[in-house]
């Protein structure tokens, strides 16, 4: 390993980092926690002989900052030995499996990387550390200081990620002849036996499914389902007067009976107008100790891997809402129903006679002829006259013949 590499290790610092979480809009979990290394704030171990042209290693336990508003640290150890940390290079948590070198020792040991992490410097204090070598018959000196911690749980770390072991006859080439005992028997501890591997942890996540929905007033929306590794700590609410967040029952909800497997309803009341709204859930859950974190664009701008020395709770949000539309309203039994007209086909009039009765005309009383037709007597008359014409004629000639 080359000596500027060395160098570059020794200023390697507190990781500052951002959580970018999602608020659910399919099921949602948190997104991975990304962040960036800092050069300052770390704490410093000795530095260690680790073999040929690894004989001065710094040791440092780097801390890690969550960007999530409260301000939370995280600490962290190197398993990349023989890549630079770039102080200006993003970094994201990835799973195991993703671990960038795919020829490391790292993929065989890490179950066992994770049991020093466990047992290690700075899960396990100094104090009851000294009390397990102890236990075990093995003599330290003064006890197990910070430093020497930091040192024997970084060089245990390597053992497994890359394969490098401690010069237990000379561990550290700069530090004091008593530590260098210490480190080696802290060492010997957290590689030993007793390490039985621990495996990786779920990474937390908070969900609620579906992320939207729909339906009607004076129903129950949902149900939304909650997914969580973490928990519950708040309810918050943006929906109009009168819409409640309640169980399967009506019964509103609080944030402390909101579970891993809770299923959530939106109850709008039946007169309410057409709208919508949402609800958030705030969770706590922790980055647990063995979480891995990896260069972003890694493959163009490599930067040394990292994995959690101490797990720290941090805050996960997930949202829901509904839209809903006014129920129609059904005719009421007091509203009569519309009327529905047929058509029928006219029935024939059968006559009751073969005579039909003239109709009757209208009197005269004025002594005049109607104007609108001539009346039945005029006729009549003509024929009494012409008939008294002709007698006197007739009785006329025979008078004249006697004569």
């Amino acid at each position: 390993m080359a000596r500027r590499l060395k160098l570059a290790r020794a200023g390697a610092a507190v990781v500052g980092a951002s959580v970018a979480v999602m608020t659910a809009a399919i099921p949602a979990g948190a997104d991975p926690v990304s962040g960036h290394v800092d050069d300052h704030g770390y704490t410093n171990g000795y530095h260690v002989n680790v073999g040929k042209n690894y004989d001065d290693m710094a040791t440092s336990l780097i801390g890690f900052q969550v960007d999530d508003g409260s301000r939370t640290e995280l600490q962290m150890y190197c398993v990349e030995i023989d890549t630079r940390i770039d102080t200006q290079h993003g970094m994201v948590e990835k799973s195991w499996d993703s671990y960038p070198n795919p020829k490391s020792p790292f993929h065989a040991n890490r179950s066992k990387i994770n049991w020093i992490l466990h047992y290690g410097y700075p899960v396990v204090g100094t104090e009851a550390l000294a009390k397990t070598l102890t236990d075990q018959g093995v003599k330290v000196t003064n006890g197990i200081s910070d430093k020497e911690a930091i040192s024997a749980t970084q060089a245990a770390v390597w053992h497994f990620s890359d394969g490098k072991n401690l010069d237990e006859a000379n561990p550290l080439p700069k530090g004091p002849m008593d530590s260098g005992a210490d480190v080696v028997a802290l060492y010997k501890y957290l590689t030993g036996n007793d390490n039985v591997g621990i495996g990786e942890q779920p990474t937390p996540a908070l969900a609620i499914s579906p992320a939207d929905a729909t339906g009607v007033t004076g129903d129950k929306i949902g149900p939304f389902t909650v997914s969580t590794t973490g928990q519950v700590t708040k309810l918050t609410t943006k929906l109009p007067a009168g819409v409640k967040v309640v169980d399967a029952d009506g019964k509103e909800l609080t944030s402390e009976q909101v579970k891993d497997g809770s299923k959530l309803f939106l109850d709008v009341p039946a007169d309410a107008k057409e709208g919508n709204g949402t609800f958030e859930l705030t969770a706590t859950a922790g980055v647990d100790t063995g979480r891995l974190f990896v260069g972003e664009n890694y493959a163009e701008q490599p930067t040394q891997s990292l994995i959690v020395a101490k797990a720290e709770k941090s805050e996960i949000v997930a949202s829901a809402g509904a839209k809903w539309t006014e129920k129609e309203v059904s005719p009421t039994s007091s509203e009569a129903p519309p009327t529905t007209t047929t058509e029928t086909s006219p029935v024939p009039t059968t006559p009751t006679s073969t005579s039909a009765t003239p109709a009757p005309q209208p009197k005269n009383t004025s002594g005049a002829l109607a104007e609108t037709g001539a009346s039945i007597f005029v006729p009549v008359l003509i024929g009494v006259v012409l008939l008294a014409g002709g007698v006197g004629s007739l009785l006329f000639l025979r008078r004249r013949k006697r004569a």
